[in-house]
Order: C-alpha cells, then sequence, then structure tokens
C-alpha cells in the first residue's frame, strides 16, 4: 500500500509537469485541456494520480524559472505593462486584473485578463466602439457564491497580445469570483497594484546597459 502511494504521488508530479510543458510549449491555457492532453501521452488511466490545478500552476512556475527565466521575466514585464496601459484607457469601468498576468505564471501565448464593472454590457460596447477598437464577443462561465453565472465578455489585441475583458454589475465589485486554480475567492488587483508590481519587476530585470561610445 505504502509503495503504491508512492508510485502514485510520483505520476502525479510527473503529470504536473508534463500539463505544465503543454501550457507553455503548445499555448493551452486551460488546466482541464493541458491535464487531458498530459494523461493521454503519459498513458495515466488512475483518476486519484491526476493533479489538482493548484499543483499544474505550482509546476508551471517551477518550469518557467528552470527554462525559461530570462525570456520569462521579459515576458512578463511586458505583459503588465501593457495590463497597466489597458487599465488606464478603461479607467471609468475600475478594471481589475486577474489570472496569469497576475499571478506570474505565464506563457508565450497567455491573454491578459481583466474584470469591468458597468451598469451594462453595453457601457463597455459602446466605449470599445467609439474609440474604434475592433473587438470579438464571447461569455464566460463564472463561479460566484451563489453558483455558476455565464457573463458577457470582450476581446481585442493590443501590443501584440490578447486582452479578455469580463464584465461584471457594479456590485459584484465586492465579491470576487471563485478561482479555477484552487477555489478560492480569485485574486484582483487594482491599477496601483499591478504597478506596484511593474515597479518590483524592474527592479529585477532592469533594461539591458547601453554600450558606451
Amino acid at each position: 500500500m505504502a509503495r503504491r502511494r508512492r508510485d502514485t504521488s510520483r505520476l502525479k508530479i510527473l503529470m504536473a509537469q508534463e500539463s505544465a510543458r503543454i501550457m507553455v510549449e503548445e499555448g493551452v491555457q486551460d488546466f482541464r485541456s493541458a491535464k487531458r492532453k498530459a494523461a493521454f501521452r503519459l498513458a495515466v488511466t488512475d483518476k486519484t494520480a491526476l493533479p489538482d490545478n493548484a499543483e499544474i500552476e505550482q509546476a508551471l512556475l517551477d518550469y518557467q524559472r528552470l527554462f525559461h527565466a530570462d525570456r520569462q521575466a521579459l515576458r512578463l514585464r511586458g505583459l503588465r505593462e501593457t495590463a497597466v496601459e489597458i487599465m488606464r484607457f478603461l479607467a471609468r469601468f475600475r478594471p481589475r486584473l486577474v489570472g496569469p498576468v497576475l499571478s506570474g505564471a505565464t506563457g508565450p501565448h497567455v491573454d491578459i485578463h481583466l474584470h469591468l464593472f458597468a451598469d451594462t454590457p453595453t457601457d463597455v460596447l459602446l466605449f470599445l466602439m467609439e474609440h474604434h477598437i475592433p473587438f470579438d464577443t464571447t461569455e464566460h462561465r463564472i463561479k460566484l457564491g451563489n453558483g455558476p453565472v455565464c457573463l458577457p465578455a470582450f476581446r481585442f489585441d493590443a501590443n501584440g497580445s490578447r486582452v479578455d475583458l469580463t464584465i461584471f454589475a457594479p456590485l459584484a465589485e465586492r465579491e470576487a469570483p471563485r478561482s479555477p486554480v484552487d477555489g478560492r475567492p480569485m485574486r484582483r488587483a487594482s491599477l496601483v497594484e499591478v504597478q506596484a508590481l511593474l515597479a518590483e519587476d524592474w527592479q529585477q530585470t532592469p533594461p539591458p546597459a547601453t554600450p558606451e561610445r
């Protein structure tokens, strides 16, 4: 029995690592899809060997530090710079940054996810149209305290990255939805908080020195 538990534990670690590699190298952003691919490739059928999303996210952070440390730091800083720019642009909707760009678990294909708060989704739609921003419409299934709901969302490109806007009612600013990673209230960051993170990024990854003439 003890040996079986050790084998299952090792297999779960391998599954988390393979899921993380798939997310980074193949651009899969959904934990469930990455886990499904990893299980197929490793021929894992034992459900007890499947890692949870938090374990995959940790493996993702470890993978990036191990194989893409310098590139990852520059990429994350660039994404947060774009997030700050977009949050300033959308300031009237009290934007909050969520997801991988906030946590730092980013890959080369990750989107910038923002939560906006408006009386109606039409307010955001008209704002984007008035500023001639080409966008796509979609919806996201979000878990709130009273159960799952589908919320409208808009997507557009900025500085080579995809920006994803989920539109909440004003009162929803008080209650964060459940995180798909660990089921806890999702971490949200205001513009001021993202700017503070960006300042730390600049301290850790200063720009390259200019050659002397």
